[in-house]
């Protein structure tokens, strides 16, 4: 095949969706985690119901840091769909 038609410009837009959605893992690895961590409080709400304030603080605390990393992939995600600085480096 002859891939001499393809510019510059085309494949860092490319490798760029690529990267994109790569990094939209990051948002649904993160969902994944905040749904296991919900259910094992869960269950351990469910053995110790005395100790609920502290799981709780603790799942609350969790699931922020959690979802700090898919709203950083997003982040990515959209800079690099829509902003793009890698075209203006050519």
């Amino acid at each position: 095949m002859d891939y001499s038609g393809i510019t510059n410009e085309g494949f860092i837009l490319g490798m760029s969706a690529l990267a994109a959605g790569i990094s939209m893992l990051a948002a649904g690895f993160a969902g994944l985690g905040q749904g296991q961590a919900t259910g094992k409080a869960s269950e351990a709400v469910g053995r110790q119901p005395e100790a609920k304030n502290d799981i709780q603080q603790v799942m609350i605390i969790g699931l922020a840091m959690t979802e700090t990393s898919g709203i950083y992939g997003l982040l990515v995600a959209l800079i690099l769909l829509f902003i793009n600085p890698l075209v203006g480096m050519l």
